[in-house]
């Protein structure tokens, strides 16, 4: 029936409810953390040489995209970058990542923030932030990317995985509190293909933000409505990190034509 031990505090919920994310720190061991490490730098190997043999690749205002090994693997935003940025999905690429799914410390909470005993993943993505590399993301909310997707979109909150320490100095995630109470919020139209998917900056307070930083390791949940961004990597540490996004149960994954039930009891 579960482990009630990972359930959701009366203090977690509120502040689910009211800020829009909560953070629970230093969950995994070292030892864990290292083995996520090791298994984030094979799918990026793997991924990296997919690049040199891939058919579908493409720009996007003027940011490079491949599609290979069922994923989606973005390239870092400077021209002629061959350093891998995001992979979306992800957890196929290594069998850790797949008992990583199932892991009650993550579902357990899920069950709740789905508000369905039953859970099943929407996407996973893998985060790679290299030193001296990783650029900035702008400003959004992950709604935006999934409603037309989803039926169920209010349903689709998001787990971080910090698989190194997140600090300001290596572009840790920054997140605006109380911000998804307003649900899906204007783009930024008329500024390329993508705008409409980053917040316009005038429907919330910047100033408000605050920073993710925690020790690997750790986890942050966040709301899909929750506005979110990061700042440029500008140390010699790495801010690898992954975010896995769960929903009710029965339900296909984004982009993928199956169903992928976690924590089945």
């Amino acid at each position: 029936m579960g482990d009630a031990r990972f359930r959701t505090t009366p203090e977690e919920q509120k502040a689910y409810e009211e800020d829009g994310f909560f953070v629970r720190r230093a969950v995994f061991a070292a030892a864990e953390v290292k083995a996520l490490q090791e298994a984030a730098e094979r799918v990026a190997q793997r991924a990296g040489a997919a690049l040199a043999r891939a058919e579908d690749d493409y720009t996007i205002d003027g940011n490079r995209y491949v599609e290979a090994e069922r994923a989606t693997i973005q390239l870092e935003h400077r021209p002629g970058s061959a350093t891998i940025r995001v992979i979306e999905p992800f957890h196929h690429l290594d069998p850790r990542f797949e008992l990583l799914l199932d892991d009650p410390r993550i579902v357990e909470p899920m069950r709740d923030l789905v508000g369905s005993d039953t859970v099943s993943l929407w996407t996973d993505k893998l985060n790679l932030k290299r030193p001296r590399e990783g650029s900035a993301f702008p400003w959004h909310q992950d709604s935006p990317y999934w409603v037309f997707d989803c039926a169920h979109v209010d349903r689709l909150p998001n787990v971080m995985l910090t698989l190194d320490d997140a600090s300001a100095a290596n572009g840790c995630l920054h997140v605006v509190p109380g911000s998804h109470r307003r649900g899906l919020l204007p783009g930024r139209e008329g500024e390329g293909t993508l705008g409409p998917l980053f917040t316009d900056p005038r429907a919330f307070d910047e100033g408000a933000a605050v920073p993710a930083e925690m020790p690997a390791g750790s986890l942050l949940f966040f709301s899909p409505h929750a506005v979110h961004g990061s700042r440029p990597n500008a140390s010699d540490a790495p801010r690898r990190a992954l975010v896995l996004t769960y929903q009710p149960g029965g339900h296909r994954m984004f982009k993928v034509a199956a169903v992928r039930e976690c924590g089945a009891r």
